[in-house]
């Protein structure tokens, strides 16, 4: 069985090890062809810490860590510079 895994943009850090992660979906609409942005937030674990808002993550499906979290961090693609 494959794993999932999805690329996405940090929207929030406030949580201890856990970071929102927001995944855009882009998809033509069945009747009228025009491409729509759906946007699913991830409740992501992130042991470390190291997540930011605004970087680009790569996320991986896991077993359920708490009522909400399902998925965890793998690496951090884009890392947004803090001055």
């Amino acid at each position: 069985m494959a794993v999932k895994e999805r690329v996405g943009v940090v929207v929030s850090d406030k949580m201890e090890k856990t970071v929102v992660v927001a995944v855009e979906n882009r998809a033509p609409h069945p009747k009228y062809q025009k491409v729509m942005v759906r946007t699913k937030r991830y409740k992501v674990h992130d042991e470390e810490n190291k997540c930011k808002t605004g970087d680009r993550v790569r996320i991986q499906e896991t077993r359920p860590l708490s009522r909400t979290k399902r998925w965890a961090v793998v690496d951090i693609l884009n890392q947004t510079s803090t001055s």
